[in-house]
C-alpha cells in the first residue's frame, strides 16, 4: 500500500493513543503567542529553534519544562487542552489517556483544582461536540523528588475528579528509580487509581522490574530495553503487561540505537509482548500518532494485519471497561472493512 493510500486508510479508522504528554501537543504558533503574553516580546525565530535544539532526553526534558513555564495563569492552560483535541481530531483519535504534569503549572501559581478544572471543562466540550474521550493520567514526576509526588497524589485524592483515573512517574529515570516513588505508588493502589511508570526508555531492563514490583505499574511507558534480555521477554509475554512504544521518540534518545529501523519493536512483537504504539511527544518529535504507524509499516515491514492489531492493542490496553473495550474495537473493525469495500483498487496486504 501507498503512503497516501495508508494515510487514508489510518484517518479513517478510530484510534486511541495511551502514552501522551498534553503539554507536548503545544504548538509552535501557541509558544510564540504564550511567550509574548507572558514576556510582553515576541519570541525570534532564534529563540524558537534554540528550544527545539536537543539531542538527548536530559535536554529535552529542560525544553519542556521551559515551555511549562510559558503557562503562568489559569486561562493559559486553556491552550493546552485547544491543542491537545486539535491533534487528536486531525488523528482520527477518538480515545485519549493523556498525562498531565502539574507541578511546574503550580511553582507559577495555578492551583491544582484550578488546572484540572480548565481540563474538566475541554473534555466535556470535547465528548459533547467530536465524540472523543479524555481521561486524565497525573505525573507526580521524578524530576522533583518523593515529596513532591506525593504532594501531587494527596491533591489527586482530594479533588476526587472523575476524570482522572491514575498517577503515572515520567521523568528521566536516570535520575529518579522506580523504586524510590514506592510509597506514593502504594497509597495510589490502595486508592484504587491506575499506576503507569515510564521505565526501560534509557535504563536496563531492571528499571522496568522495579516499575513493576514496587509501583505496581499496569503498563509500561517505553520499556524497550527489555527487548535486551530475553528471560524478561518470556516474563512480559506471560504477564500480558503493556508496553506503550513510542518509536520516534525512542529513536531520539539515542540510548539504545540511532536509526528508526533499528528500534527493537518489531522483536518485541513477534515474541508475543503486548505492544501499543504512541507518538510521547508529537510537536516535540514532530510525529502523529498516523506517523508512527507508517514508519513500522514502511520501515520495519509490518503488515496491515499488524497495524490493524496494534490499533486494538491500544484499546485493549485502555483503563475502561471490557464492554466498552469491545464496542471501539468493533468501530476498528467496521471502518477497515469498510475502507477496502469502498476501495476494491486496493488490496490489503
Amino acid at each position: 500500500m501507498n503512503k497516501k493510500d495508508f494515510y487514508d486508510l489510518l484517518k479513517s479508522v478510530p484510534k486511541a493513543e495511551i502514552h501522551l504528554h498534553s503539554e507536548a501537543c503545544t504548538s509552535r504558533s501557541t509558544i510564540k503567542e504564550l511567550y509574548l503574553k507572558n514576556k510582553g516580546r515576541e519570541m525570534t525565530a532564534e529563540q524558537m529553534k534554540e528550544l527545539f535544539s536537543y539531542d538527548d532526553l536530559a535536554g529535552f526534558l529542560d525544553a519542556f519544562i521551559e515551555i511549562q513555564g510559558f503557562y503562568s495563569t489559569k486561562d493559559d492552560i486553556s491552550y493546552i487542552t485547544k491543542d491537545l483535541i486539535s491533534y487528536l481530531k486531525k488523528n482520527n483519535i477518538v480515545y485519549c489517556e493523556t498525562f498531565v504534569s502539574v507541578t511546574s503549572f503550580m511553582k507559577k501559581g495555578i492551583s491544582f483544582h484550578d488546572i484540572i478544572e480548565t481540563f474538566t471543562k475541554s473534555i466535556e466540550e470535547a465528548e459533547k461536540k467530536n465524540g472523543i474521550t479524555i481521561r486524565l493520567i497525573v505525573d507526580v514526576s521524578r524530576s522533583f523528588g518523593l515529596e513532591n509526588a506525593m504532594n501531587n497524589l494527596n491533591l489527586v485524592l482530594a479533588e476526587k475528579n472523575p476524570y482522572i483515573i491514575g498517577i503515572g512517574l515520567g521523568g528521566d529515570e536516570a535520575k529518579g528509580p522506580a523504586k524510590n516513588f514506592a510509597a506514593v505508588f502504594d497509597k495510589a493502589k490502595k486508592a484504587g487509581l491506575h499506576t503507569v511508570v515510564h521505565a526501560g526508555e534509557v535504563i536496563d531492563s531492571w528499571s522496568i522490574k522495579d516499575a513493576i514490583k514496587a509501583c505496581h505499574a499496569e503498563r509500561i511507558g517505553h520499556g524497550i530495553s527489555a527487548a535486551y534480555d530475553k528471560d524478561f521477554m518470556e516474563e512480559l509475554k506471560e504477564k500480558h503487561l503493556p508496553l506503550e512504544v513510542c518509536p520516534t521518540s525512542n529513536v531520539f534518545t539515542k540510548h539504545y540505537f540511532t536509526k528508526f529501523e533499528e528500534h527493537p519493536v518489531k522483536e518485541l512483537y513477534k515474541k508475543g509482548i503486548f505492544i501499543t504504539l504512541n507518538t510521547d511527544d508529537p510537536t516535540f518529535f514532530k510525529v502523529s500518532l498516523i506517523d508512527e504507524l507508517y514508519k513500522i509499516y514502511s520501515l520495519l515491514n509490518f503488515k496491515l494485519s499488524d497495524i490493524k492489531k496494534i490499533v486494538q492493542n491500544s484499546f485493549k490496553a485502555s483503563f475502561i471497561s471490557d464492554s466498552e473495550k469491545k464496542k471501539y474495537i468493533s468501530r476498528v473493525n467496521e471502518a477497515w472493512k469498510n475502507y477496502f469495500e469502498n476501495h476494491p483498487e486496493i488490496e490489503e496486504k
